[in-house]
């Protein structure tokens, strides 16, 4: 049987993998997952419980309290507010879980369900087996006083948006940015967070009726934030996905900015204010060759891990680091966050365009990106990517046609009869020779 929790949370389509039944039974196993771990420790129990704009966000969201408060435990409903901002409230407000309903960057039919423990973190893979297993059992339920209590709570998203109002190290004042919201659930708190640090804000994506949500913008569809830009004289773009945990960019020249970029203009601002612990940025096999190449040349040293922002953190928090991310614009600042928070990111992207003068085109230029290529190639044995020897000696020759001009990565996918071919050259031609050539030997050598 197929893991329930997969690498985000459970996600799926609404109302059919994702129902109501599901989000209440979720909420009461995690209730007593976490109660019986000690999380409670012996008080009563409180949730933060948030949701993006999604249609089916509301009737998740009553299933999700109701599981909870038939637990026993106080319930702060938030309403809609990004995925960074439920974890900060949780951590804020000392709650023992937070619950998001969101399925981020996908379209408005899907939707999901994210914990998060004491502190705003994750729950680990062990602590989300537990709660699965214990979907449908048997219990004592609490009644009388000791049922959970219900309230609204959105005043919160000031709270919010005065933390990261806080952790800005200059204003905004005198860029004209382009804000586009995605629909989604940083429409509001994104407007007020940088317009409050004195940007001169024109919004995009800021009227979610429960089905536009990454409908044609958002941080996965930049054409409508490209030509906002240039249509507005703006100095830059940001854009935001559903759940507001990432940001990308476009320049003023409508050039798009990646994660690797905007992580590569972090580093180094970060680097001359002294915060950058160990001159040291966390990045996933992912990140562009040319990133690692700007970093090295700046003296940073990246520490590398598997895809997915779950490693991402493991890795800062057993190093005690404190910047990384992915090119998909997930960055974590974790001395202001505990997961990727895309308003974070966005504030401290212009804050450097602000204090420095100096075009986001030309600071993102210290990352000049290598053409980069991904081919999946789909129904082969992906458990012997690294075994067969024909396709082995296939890598090893790419790397040496290569040489330190690029990159080669080939990656079993996690979830799908897959595997992935990455290969970064001097050229998109180039690279698409190579990583062509080596998904031919997988199709061949891997055949099922």
């Amino acid at each position: 049987m197929a893991r329930l929790f997969g690498t985000d949370g459970v996600r799926g389509i609404a109302n059919r993998d994702i129902t109501a039944e599901l989000a209440l039974d979720l909420s009461v196993a995690a209730a007593h997952v976490l109660g019986e771990a000690g999380a409670f420790s012996g008080h009563r129990p409180t949730a933060v419980v948030g949701r993006d704009t999604r249609a089916s966000g509301e009737f998740l969201e009553a299933a999700v309290v109701a599981g909870l408060a038939s637990a026993g435990v106080d319930v702060q409903r938030v309403g809609v507010l990004p995925t960074p901002a439920v974890a900060y409230l949780a951590d804020a407000l000392e709650a023992d879980v937070g619950v998001v309903l969101s399925a981020s960057h996908n379209p408005a039919a899907d939707n999901g369900i994210k914990f998060f423990g004491k502190g705003g973190l994750k729950l680990p893979d062990d602590v989300e087996d537990a709660v699965e297993a214990r979907l449908g059992e048997n219990w004592t339920r609490p009644v009388g006083p000791d049922v959970g209590r219900v309230s609204d709570a959105g005043e919160l998203g000031k709270q919010y948006v005065d933390h990261l109002l806080s952790t800005l190290p200059y204003r905004l004042d005198g860029l004209r940015v382009v804000v586009d919201c995605a629909h989604g659930a940083a429409y509001e708190v994104a407007v007020a967070a940088l317009s409050g640090a004195g940007a001169d804000i024109v919004t995009i994506g800021v009227d979610p009726d429960g089905l536009n949500i990454n409908d044609g913008c958002g941080s996965t569809q930049l054409d409508t934030l490209r030509e906002a830009v240039a249509r507005h004289g703006a100095d830059a773009g940001v854009a935001f996905d559903g759940d507001a945990d990432r940001c990308l960019a476009v320049t003023a020249d409508g050039e798009d900015v990646d994660g690797d970029q905007i992580m590569g203009v972090l580093a180094l601002a970060m680097r001359d204010r002294g915060d950058l612990r160990a001159d040291t940025v966390v990045a996933t096999v992912m990140s562009n060759l040319g990133f690692r190449k700007a970093m090295a040349a700046a003296g940073i040293e990246v520490v590398e891990t598997a895809v997915g922002d779950r490693y991402l953190l493991e890795a800062m928090r057993a190093g005690g680091y404190n910047l990384g991310g992915e090119q998909s614009g997930h960055l974590l600042l974790l001395d202001h966050a505990t997961t990727g928070d895309g308003v974070l990111t966005a504030l401290h992207l212009l804050a450097r365009v602000a204090q420095t003068g100096r075009p986001l085109a030309e600071l993102t230029g210290v990352v000049t990106r290598l053409p980069q290529v991904l081919v999946n190639v789909s129904g082969v044995d992906k458990s012997r990517a690294h075994d067969a020897p024909e396709l082995s000696s296939a890598v090893r020759d790419a790397v040496a046609r290569l040489g330190q001009r690029g990159r080669v990565l080939l990656r079993p996918s996690g979830t799908e009869p897959k595997v992935r071919v990455m290969v970064e050259a001097p050229t998109e031609d180039e690279a698409r020779a190579v990583a062509e050539d080596l998904a031919e030997v997988v199709r061949r050598e891997l055949a099922l």
